[in-house]
């Protein structure tokens, strides 16, 4: 069953288009473990990555039919969204943000994404005026044939964050790039 869910889910990102979408995330948000400690859930409002000069609102995405993650609209390029089925930022659990490198023959949200280094800061905040300092430990550049579902929405001990694009080569007659870049954050204490 294990092999036929990945095979699925490579399948899954073959056939994505558009910047940003991501492979199929677990049935159910990851449960948070019993001993672990973090803020409650609070919606976030906005992003902002001083290193590469990203700042957006945040808006809820949900799933797609085919049960990939939604993206934001190609159309507003700038626009981040978080995945509203997992933690919120602040909770423990990996807290899921996604936006396009580019789209609508602009620069996205996520342009310079993949320039990020272990230490940048990445800024949340949220509805109930929390403001949240994560900090990146990883930045990934995987084929999206390969995406790492478990590293992106598994159960973590910590309020953790992910912010996701598409990357590397673009394949124009699929109007897709080949693969995800992928932040990993902790959030600061």
């Amino acid at each position: 069953m294990r092999r036929g869910f990945l095979l699925l889910i490579a399948a899954v990102a073959l056939l994505l288009t558009g910047c940003g979408a991501t492979a199929t995330p677990p049935a159910a948000a990851p449960a948070a473990t019993p001993s672990a400690v973090g803020l409650k859930r609070s919606l976030p409002t906005a992003l902002d990555v001083p290193a590469i000069d990203a700042k957006s609102t945040l808006v809820p995405l949900g799933l797609n039919p085919d049960r990939t993650v939604e993206v934001p609209p190609v159309d507003q390029p700038l626009q981040a969204g978080w995945y509203e089925y997992g933690p919120t930022p602040g909770e423990v659990g990996p807290a899921v943000i996604l936006g396009h490198i580019d789209g609508d023959h602009r620069k996205g949200i996520f342009w310079r994404l993949h320039e990020l280094k272990p230490g940048d800061p990445v800024h949340v905040t949220r509805a109930d005026g929390g403001n949240l300092t994560f900090e990146v430990s990883k930045v990934d550049q995987i084929a999206k044939k390969e995406f790492p579902t478990e590293a992106v929405y598994g159960n973590t001990s910590d309020a953790e964050l992910r912010l996701i694009t598409c990357g590397g080569k673009y394949d124009a007659a699929e109007r897709n790039y080949l693969d995800n870049v992928i932040v990993y954050a902790k959030l600061k204490k």
